[in-house]
């Protein structure tokens, strides 16, 4: 049996749902990627030029500091690496997370939340994140109301 760990960042709690649902799925262990200094409602206005969210997305080297870290990433086979969808992309804080740690022989699933858009080409950043030897599945955004089997179905289609 493989060893699973699901990681997601979450601004407005829709994510840590998803994410607590496909780890109750996978039988995964859980990690919350946590900014290390909390985003405000104020950080997270979209509309604001100068608003926190959008100097970070502008941004594609920022990295801003998380709070913890994976106790031993190295015992895990895959990594599922939920967020909501900012710029079409990853959050930045999220990108702070996968330079973190070597993923190497690892099998790396992205899945996002978000009321309409996709995925977009953020697996292609994500490869390019993760660097040679990191197997990066195309992911999926999980949207609505998620129900178990969905789940189940997706996640039984993946080469894990």
């Amino acid at each position: 049996m493989k060893n699973v760990l699901v990681a997601y960042f979450s601004a407005s709690g829709v994510t840590a749902k998803a994410a607590r649902e496909l780890a109750a799925v996978e039988k995964a262990d859980l990690f919350e990627i946590r900014p290390e200094v909390p985003y405000t409602a104020a950080d997270l206005d979209w509309r604001d030029k100068n608003s926190r969210s959008t100097v970070e997305m502008k941004d594609p080297d920022c990295r801003p500091p998380i709070a913890g870290a994976v106790e031993d990433m190295a015992k895990y086979d895959a990594v599922f690496v939920g967020f909501p969808i900012w710029w079409g992309r990853e959050p930045s804080v999220v990108d702070t997370f996968l330079t973190a740690y070597s993923f190497a022989g690892k099998t790396v699933v992205p899945f996002c939340t978000s009321g309409g858009s996709g995925m977009g080409k953020t697996a292609d950043r994500i490869r390019s994140l993760v660097g040679e030897g990191v197997t990066v599945d195309e992911g999926k955004r999980l949207g609505g109301e998620l129900s178990e089997a969905d789940l189940v179905l997706w996640t039984e289609g993946l080469a894990l």
